[in-house]
């Protein structure tokens, strides 16, 4: 006969049913729909990074070309002011078409020939024929040119056939000159100049390219005192 051992419970503390622990779940992974939505929010971020770098990009191209043609322009109207600004009084020598001018200028509503000095700080100096004005170019419209050929004397008339050019600007739909006569109060201004004995006092010039208009310059044609008709006293020194 077994007998088995009293089973000893401690005071105060009622004896636990015998049970059985429940087996413990095994994690689990995403489910098919889970993933799709996943993709799909990092396919949203991806394209919207994607658009917010292109746009940079773009915004960045449109402000760096920008900044290119406010340079450009900058040049373009420095240098066409500094040939302006210093004109030729020389007459020509010998016998002048019947209302033609004395002196080595045309004025025109789209075009300008004159006598100036080239600046020494681009390359060359010395007294030049220029003349401004817009020619057809195939690859990009009309494109303002100044064309320059060497003073040779006031009997030499100059040869634009072998002329060099500089290109301004390209692009131009438009340009348009106008002429200043300061003898009247106040001062007419004109298309064409057509006094054959006097120079005008200023010109501007406006330029219209595709791009926009260029702001208006407007240029003081100063004499130089060593070629100026109207001056009777002798000269010493370079001219100014």
């Amino acid at each position: 006969m077994n007998t088995r051992e009293p089973i000893h419970q401690r005071p105060g503390r009622p004896l636990a049913p015998f049970s059985r622990r429940a087996p413990r779940r095994r994690g689990h992974g995403f489910t098919l729909v889970e993933l799709l939505v996943v993709i799909s929010l990092l396919s949203l971020i991806m394209l919207a990074l994607g658009s917010a770098l292109r746009t940079a990009a773009q915004t960045e191209t449109r402000v760096d070309a920008r900044l290119q043609r406010s340079d450009d322009l900058r040049v373009a109207q420095t240098f066409l002011r500094s040939v302006l600004e210093r004109v030729s009084g020389q007459k020509v020598a010998g016998l002048v078409e019947a209302g033609a001018s004395q002196f080595f200028f045309l004025g025109q509503p789209q075009q300008m020939a004159w006598v100036g000095v080239m600046p020494g700080r681009y390359g060359v100096g010395g007294r030049y024929h220029f003349r401004l004005g817009v020619v057809d170019a195939a690859d990009s419209g009309g494109a303002l040119v100044l064309q320059y050929t060497p003073w040779v004397d006031a009997a030499t008339p100059p040869n634009w056939a072998v002329a060099e050019s500089y290109t301004l600007t390209t692009g131009v739909t438009g340009l348009a000159m106008q002429y200043e006569d300061a003898r009247y109060e106040p001062p007419a201004w004109s298309a064409a100049w057509k006094e054959v004995d006097e120079l005008p006092q200023r010109v501007v010039v406006s330029v219209q390219t595709e791009e926009g208009a260029w702001p208006e310059l407007v240029v003081p044609l100063r004499v130089m005192p060593a070629s100026d008709p109207r001056s009777s006293r002798p000269t010493f020194g370079g001219s100014r």
